[in-house]
């Protein structure tokens, strides 16, 4: 047998045992069996190189060593969640859909997994790309580190479709979780605190050798992509399983929300029962025509939700209330208790919220409280337990003055927070606020992390972040942990960020209550700063999803003459501070005051790419069909009861050829 042909067939053959092994639990040959042929491939691809590929098993034990994690953009949004926490919240939402799609609903049943979100991307049924969740747009690639995880295949088997990604959760079972600590704890060395923050740091290991000796675990759930063929979330479960993937079988297909409720409280009293950490259910509406009707709201999916386990509960004792200041002055309560175990994490500090919490919850320094994890990520105070407080404690005094600066608080009317007003003289204020511009979701500055502005801010290098534009790397070579290459790429990352879009810009100034979603429909509506500065709150309350608050809060913020002078500064510096002539090539008002609804399937775009076309000529897109609705562009398999509101209503049905007439 020529040598080609023998490394083919053991790859082939070692594929299958590592199937069987890590996704059937059904090996078939001992480990030593396995080894020795492993052995003697890594022989054979050794002697013959010609013959590399990065997808074969023995590239499983890792080696490759990553510095710094490239930045990917995702092709397809990896969206976040709605959560819910009870039967009423569930039945509503499923109100919601049936008032938007129309025909039989089900619903798939997942386990929410509680590890570190992953898209896999495959091509030609090998795996290409493994990318971090990141921040749902962007996120790093560990492909090297992900290739070591033997549960992700490197090759598929079956009809897969040329090229797709395919989401899931990358977990550390209990067993290998407590293996792993029984090991370091014998070395002497601290044990982790939990598997699911276990897992998300291996990823980011450069070693990938290092992440291959870890049990790690991959779970898939969903499939997205064009073409591929697939019409439904079930039966992509069981497509993504006959190709080779791990997807657990605890999945199951449902026909109401009353057999989704039987599902949720079973695993609810079983859920200790299983391998990994589970905080929750996952329901997604089954049929991709359905999804598609449906749609996504700014951050998350219509068509599925998250219901949430009831969130562990312990008691301790409170020992102090200090207070922190965030970016914007607000002040945040903090309780200080004595540490306690909690949903696998050791607990010391919790949110008290505001002044108006502390009073409703009688919350006391002394006190034994109950503590809980929010959503079972944010540890909170829920009660006090009075049968423990000392009879003569006095009740919580609300702090009167900044912690940090010594300046009076005040509260403005109808606001539960109290503020620090000294915007420009208050440290965690100034630091904050630069710490927001160059974070991922803004300006996304690299070499550039918290911990280093606060050593700028502190070195009176920097006082705001148009400063920042003015750094030379002879200024911050002096600073800790500064080293030459640490430098250049803090600069060259400053340099770069002189590319990023208005939209994001804007959003990055920290403009309080102006997020991602209304930095974007500003920087759309009035295409320069200038414009934006000029705008009265008149005009801005008059923009759709505009509020008297935010365009209060617009007006006040470049009346401010620091704030002008910063957005001053960053002109003069080059960063980007209208759309691009290349982008508003690309869009006109065409369709303005014109409100669409889009049913169905189509032939020349996506939907969501008929979505972008709509927005880009100035025209709003809305999920259901009302009064206000003047256009609904109906496809193919479209619903008949919204065809029925459509012609009662007398609004005007188009195809999709009549929209495209529309735009010429």
């Amino acid at each position: 047998m020529d040598a080609e042909k023998k490394i083919q067939g053991l790859r082939e053959e070692l594929q299958q045992h590592n199937y069987n092994y890590y996704v059937l639990d059904a090996p078939q040959i001992s480990d030593y069996e396995f080894d020795m042929k492993l052995k003697e491939l890594q022989e054979l691809e050794e002697k013959y190189p010609e013959f590399e590929d990065v997808n074969s098993p023995t590239q499983r034990v890792g080696g490759a060593v990553t510095k710094n994690f490239a930045t990917v953009v995702h092709e397809n949004r990896m969206y976040s969640l709605s959560n819910s926490y009870s039967k009423e919240e569930l039945e509503d939402w499923e109100t919601r859909i049936r008032k938007i799609v129309e025909g039989k609903l089900q619903f798939v049943c997942e386990l929410k997994y509680d590890g570190a979100s992953i898209s896999l991307t495959y091509e030609k049924g090998t795996l290409k790309k493994a990318v971090t969740r990141g921040d749902g747009f962007q996120g790093d690639d560990v492909t090297n580190n992900v290739r070591t995880i033997r549960s992700v295949p490197l090759k598929l088997k079956g009809d897969f479709p040329k090229k797709f990604d395919i989401r899931g959760e990358i977990v550390l079972p209990y067993e290998g979780f407590a293996k792993m600590n029984a090991e370091r704890v014998e070395a002497g060395e601290e044990p982790y605190a939990n598997p699911r923050n276990t897992a998300s740091g291996s990823l980011k290991l450069q070693d990938s050798a290092e992440v291959a000796k870890r049990p790690l675990e991959c779970l898939l759930y969903s499939i997205t992509g064009n073409s591929t063929g697939i019409g439904s979330q079930f039966e992509g479960l069981e497509k993504a399983r006959k190709w080779g993937f791990k997807v657990p079988e605890e999945s199951e297909l449902k026909d109401s929300i009353e057999e989704v409720l039987q599902y949720i409280n079973y695993w609810d009293e079983h859920r200790h029962d299983l391998p990994y950490e589970t905080d929750g259910v996952v329901v997604k509406v089954n049929d991709f025509h359905q999804q598609e009707e449906l749609g996504h709201t700014a951050k998350s999916p219509r068509w599925a939700i998250a219901y949430k386990f009831k969130a562990e509960q312990e008691s301790t004792k409170l020992n102090k209330i200090t207070y922190q200041v965030g970016r914007t002055g607000a002040i945040t309560p903090v309780a200080n208790l004595d540490p306690v175990q909690l949903a696998g994490t050791v607990v010391k500090r919790a949110s008290l919220h505001n002044a108006d919490q502390i009073e409703k919850l009688d919350v006391r320094e002394g006190d034994t409280v109950f503590v809980e994890k929010g959503g079972e990520i944010i540890p909170k105070i829920v009660g006090v337990d009075f049968t423990k407080r000392d009879p003569e404690s006095n009740p919580t005094e609300y702090a009167t003055h900044c912690p940090e600066c010594n300046t009076a608080l005040v509260r403005n009317e109808g606001e539960a927070q109290h503020y620090c007003p000294n915007v420009n003289g208050c440290p965690p204020q100034i630091i904050g606020r630069i710490q927001h511009y160059i974070s991922r979701k803004a300006m996304d500055i690299e070499g550039l992390g918290g911990e280093t502005v606060a050593l700028l801010v502190n070195a009176e290098l920097i006082e705001n972040y148009a400063d920042l534009y003015t750094l030379k790397k002879e200024d911050i070579l002096p600073l800790e942990r500064m080293a030459e290459k640490s430098a250049e790429n803090l600069i060259n990352g400053i340099e770069k960020s002189k590319e990023i879009l208005f939209e994001r810009v804007l959003f990055a100034l920290g403009i309080r209550y102006v997020g991602e979603t209304v930095a974007k429909k500003l920087a759309k509506h009035f295409k320069s700063i200038d414009a934006l500065m000029a705008a009265s709150e008149e005009e801005l309350v008059n923009l759709d999803e505009i509020g008297e608050r935010i365009a209060w809060s617009v007006v006040d913020f470049f009346k401010t003459e620091a704030n002008s002078e910063n957005v001053r500064r960053l002109k003069e510096y080059g960063v980007q501070l209208e759309i691009s002539a290349e982008k508003l090539a690309n869009q006109t008002n065409i369709l303005e005051g014109s409100t669409f609804v889009i049913s169905g399937v189509f032939q020349q775009v996506s939907r969501n790419e008929l979505k972008k076309l709509i927005e880009d000529n100035g025209g709003k897109v809305s999920s259901s069909i009302s009064s206000k609705t003047n256009y609904l562009v109906a496809g193919e398999n479209m619903g008949p009861s919204k065809l029925a509101k459509a012609e009662k209503l007398g609004t005007n049905i188009i195809s999709e050829a009549d929209f495209f007439k529309m735009l010429e």
